[in-house]
């Protein structure tokens, strides 16, 4: 979905398939095929944008095979849906019955994340539409927080500045510009936004920049317009933001929010859960943890990192942290110019919420996505961006 801002530049709008578990290039053709053509549908639009999730199968497919990458940009025009951002931080197996800890492996002190990311944007290239000349691929905040040394950490620098050379000499090859976006998230190494801006000015260099994941400022009880008022002193370029809401609990010290909370819970995810304290920023790395015993404070309101449907607050007594997501994208795109172009809509945890809000089957799928996407759109067009065709 494309937008026109009012200083006359295009802001386009997409949803994440890393909801659709895909390992390779045939399940990515039907997943254009099941869900991505339907929610377009859905909302009554000729185009729609997607912002594809590739695992390494599918990934190495497409940048080994130019028939391939072809198929993949006839199968895209056909069905009406388009890229223009890619999220690289799931690696393989984000459709495991099990992710956890193994979706920040490897890290960008590991060799395959610099050579995945550099097949995720030779394959950008080659996907984004014929009028756009600008794409964007998200990945993880450099490690998770736990074995992360100074040597892992000057390789990870060195390897992202490799990425920067490799984008610059891929503009140089096809004259599509391709910008890379760490993503903050709890427990990592950059685990906020302040977090990143040491690392990205060391790199500094303009390929490199940040996602902006509404779920992950929220849970880390970041105040939007301080996260953003200090990107922008430090030159830091908002590359791309993800469009999520968080799982909040204002009285965790209840019995019934405890158990509320309790039916989110689940095997498959990492739920990192915070709470702010006059000591500073209170966590664990799962919600489960959490609810045991006093592992957290609990004389403040609770935040946890479960990707809740936009569109369908959880009910009384826990609700979202929609409101965060509205403060940021009023600053991100309700300004003269927007800070970034690419948005995305990212909640991948419908069949991971508690059994009777799960959608059942594809039908009920697409319909949550539709309502979540009506919802941004309506957001978007409240602080006067015009919807394209």
């Amino acid at each position: 979905m494309r937008f026109r801002h009012p200083d006359g530049s295009t802001v386009h709008l997409a949803y994440c398939t890393n909801v659709h578990p895909a390992e390779t290039l045939d399940g990515v053709l039907a997943q254009l095929r099941d869900h991505c053509e339907p929610v377009r549908r859905r909302l009554g639009r000729d185009r729609l944008g997607i912002g594809l999730w590739l695992a390494k199968d599918a990934a190495h497919a497409l940048v080994t095979d130019p028939a391939a990458l072809r198929g993949l940009r006839c199968e895209l025009d056909r069905r009406g849906l388009e890229v223009v951002t890619l999220n690289g931080f799931p690696y393989e197996g984000f459709g495991a019955e099990e992710v956890k800890y193994r979706v920040y492996k490897p890290d960008w002190a590991d060799p395959e994340r610099l050579e995945h990311t550099t097949s995720l944007a030779r394959v950008l290239a080659g996907l984004l539409p014929d009028d756009v000349t600008d794409g964007s691929i998200s990945t993880l905040p450099l490690a998770w927080r736990t074995a992360y040394d100074e040597q892992r950490a000057q390789t990870a620098r060195t390897a992202l500045r490799t990425l920067a050379e490799r984008l610059d000499a891929l503009q140089e090859l096809t004259g599509r510009s391709i910008r890379v976006a760490l993503e903050p998230e709890p427990g990592c190494v950059v685990e906020t936004t302040r977090d990143a801006i040491a690392p990205l000015t060391a790199i500094a260099h303009d390929r490199v920049g940040i996602c902006v994941d509404t779920c992950h400022l929220a849970t880390s009880f970041e105040d939007p317009h301080t996260a953003l008022d200090d990107l922008t002193r430090a030159g830091v370029p908002v590359v791309k933001s993800q469009l999520s809401a968080a799982l909040h609990a204002e009285q965790p010290h209840l019995t019934e929010v405890r158990e509320a909370l309790a039916a989110f819970a689940e095997p498959r995810f990492l739920h990192q859960t915070r709470t702010s304290t006059l000591a500073g920023l209170r966590g664990t790395d799962d919600l489960d943890e959490a609810l045991a015993g006093d592992a957290l404070p609990d004389a403040a309101p609770w935040r946890s990192h479960f990707h809740v449907p936009l569109h369908a607050a959880p009910t009384a007594p826990l609700t979202s942290t929609l409101p965060v997501l509205k403060s940021v994208l009023t600053r991100l795109v309700g300004g003269p110019h927007p800070l970034t172009r690419h948005l995305e809509v990212e909640t991948y945890t419908w069949q991971a919420l508690p059994p009777e809000l799960r959608p059942r089957g594809r039908t009920q799928l697409a319909d949550g996505i539709a309502a979540e996407l009506t919802l941004a759109r309506d957001l978007l067009t409240d602080l006067g961006l015009k919807e394209l065709p």
